[in-house]
């Protein structure tokens, strides 16, 4: 049979032919897929591999463990550690990628279930995770007093041990529990003690939600677009992150 060549666009329009050119298209890459995590969980069981994609770099490929990025080959023979560099663009896309991974819904926190407290007009919300035994929470509380606009929402998770628990629980069932933690974290009052009756679970709540969202330790920030600072940040670093958060597109 003789198929002109003239003709050839017309039977690509077909909608299953294209269906198939498609599939056809993304078997190297589902078969490379398939032999990565079978190389890797036979080589390394205890390594829990959440996705598999090709990175940037072509012949190289992603693995993502949580919310951490390492890279492997198509074969799943090399495990490479470290930061994938766009030399073109200068940008960093491991950096990049562990970001986007990183972003939390701002408006899907349980804002119910943090004490909360503002500045002038409030405009500008922030989310803290913090612990009560936590010295960098301390002071990055007392740098967050110098900032104007602000409201903060803070989440108690108890996760250093010791009376961490204990105080937790009575500061978020104290009479007024922003006072509480304020009295706490900037002047050293401790807490009154927890009153019987008190329902803590957004206590526990907390701690669930950190665990899903992986804030493995304190103070956590987490800014409106989903963005979020891992560790403490003095009040100017802070301004310049909001300052920019809110810039007209295209300024910074």
């Amino acid at each position: 049979m003789n198929l002109s060549l003239s003709r050839l666009p017309i039977v690509l329009k077909s909608p299953i032919l294209s269906a198939l050119l498609l599939a056809a298209l993304s078997l190297p890459a589902a078969a490379n897929e398939a032999v990565i995590r079978k190389a890797f969980t036979d080589r390394l069981p205890h390594l829990k591999v959440d996705e598999v994609r090709p990175a940037a770099m072509p012949g190289l490929w992603e693995l993502r463990i949580g919310n951490e990025i390492r890279y492997t080959d198509p074969t799943g023979s090399f495990l490479i550690e470290g930061e994938l560099l766009d030399l073109k663009t200068r940008k960093n896309l491991t950096e990049e990628r562990v970001t986007q991974l990183n972003r939390v819904d701002f408006a899907s926190l349980p804002l119910k279930d943090a004490m909360v407290w503002k500045s002038g007009s409030g405009k500008r919300r922030i989310a803290v995770f913090a612990d009560p035994n936590c010295g960098y929470c301390k002071r990055f509380e007392k740098g967050l007093q110098e900032m104007k606009d602000v409201t903060v929402y803070t989440f108690l998770i108890p996760i250093l041990g010791g009376d961490s628990p204990e105080k937790s629980r009575s500061i978020w069932c104290a009479k007024d529990s922003t006072s509480a933690w304020l009295g706490w974290m900037l002047k050293g009052e401790m807490p009154p003690k927890s009153v019987p009756g008190c329902d803590g679970g957004a206590i526990e709540r907390n701690l669930a939600l950190s665990r899903k969202i992986n804030v493995n330790g304190t103070p956590a920030i987490v800014l409106e677009d989903g963005s979020r600072i891992p560790g403490a940040v003095g009040a100017a670093e802070l301004e310049k992150r909001l300052q920019a958060l809110n810039a007209p597109a295209g300024k910074s």
